[in-house]
């Protein structure tokens, strides 16, 4: 079998569980890992190579694709148009509004090199976003919905983190029942955004720290919870450690609308995953193998998940396919 060669660049909780992803499909193989910490994930790591983000590849080793595992804040900005100009890439960067410039600017660089470079692949963006592109297709006048939880909000849990006299935090998204109900019965109803989720927020405080100006603090943010009702809740450590280490999310995209004799329709995606960071790192996987593809047909520039063809995701072929997934 014909083996894409993959190299991660990040070995975080995403990179670590890209490397999960990888063993799990007999067509990938993991030959390198870029880190900015290369002699302790060299402790971890014996049988590929540990290199840091500038290093030139050894000769004996040959990259077709790497996996981009930073965090969408700071990394994969930097990270995005260093590698592209260097290698075919994926990442799952995820800050919506800046979707179409970060696009525009890996095109230019991908496409000058001669690359192929898949953006913003993952769950949402990637899975969720697929599935409201159909739902607008298929429902032409129709209205969509995206709702996210219950689930650990990575963003939001750092936000909280930075406020002064907080140890450690998680914050969960939470959506509200009756809205999802509302939208399941086909009202088409219109939402603020606190009408759709809350936010729920497990805090270790500082010994001493002021625990209501914490709350205030929390709840007050700007673009994090202000526009949210939000509850903080105080807990110890030891609670932490025991009940919020994993990473769970998911969510539901709707599509609702009517037809030509004004019947009414509702389409429902649903996700539920435990761990946010597998499931995106096995999207990442698929991507690569869509890449991949993509460079073999002699393809360059930046791509979504909306411009791939669902085959180029897929280890089996057009005819397996055709016959068992039709």
């Amino acid at each position: 079998m014909e083996k894409i060669t993959i190299a991660i660049a990040g070995y975080g909780n995403v990179g670590r569980s890209v490397e999960a992803a990888i063993k799990l499909n007999a067509d990938t193989e993991l030959v390198a890992v870029f880190t900015r910490r290369p002699e302790r994930v060299r402790e971890e790591l014996t049988d590929v190579s540990v290199l840091r983000s500038e290093d030139p590849v050894p000769v004996d080793i040959e990259i077709d694709v790497v996996i981009l595992c930073g965090g969408s804040k700071d990394d994969i900005p930097v990270q995005g148009p260093q590698f592209a100009a260097r290698f075919n890439t994926v990442d799952s960067f995820d800050t919506h509004a800046a979707i179409p410039s970060y696009f525009e600017r890996m095109d230019s660089i991908a496409q000058e090199h001669g690359h192929v470079t898949i953006i913003s692949a993952g769950w949402d963006p990637g899975i969720f976003s697929l599935m409201r592109v159909l739902g607008d297709a298929f429902l032409p006048q129709g209205k969509q919905y995206t709702f996210w939880g219950r689930g650990v909000s990575q963003g939001h849990s750092d936000a909280a983190r930075r406020v002064k006299g907080v140890f450690d935090a998680r914050a969960y998204t939470i959506p509200i029942e009756s809205a999802v109900q509302r939208v399941r019965d086909r009202e088409a109803p219109e939402f603020t955004k606190r009408e759709m989720h809350k936010r729920l927020v497990y805090v270790v405080p500082e010994p001493g720290a002021d625990q209501e100006r914490i709350r205030k603090d929390i709840g007050t943010m700007p673009h994090y919870y202000d526009e949210y009702d939000t509850e903080v809740a105080f807990i110890t450590q030891e609670e932490m450690a025991e009940n919020h280490t994993k990473l769970p999310h998911g969510g539901f995209v709707f599509a609702s609308g009517m037809t030509g004799a004004r019947n009414k329709h509702m389409l429902e995606y649903r996700c539920q995953l435990e761990s946010n960071s597998e499931f995106t790192a096995n999207v990442l996987v698929a991507c690569a193998r869509a890449a991949y593809t993509l460079k073999k047909e002699g393809r360059s520039g930046a791509f979504t998940i909306l411009d791939i063809p669902p085959r180029y995701l897929s280890p089996h072929s057009p005819e397996t396919l055709r016959e068992d997934f039709m």
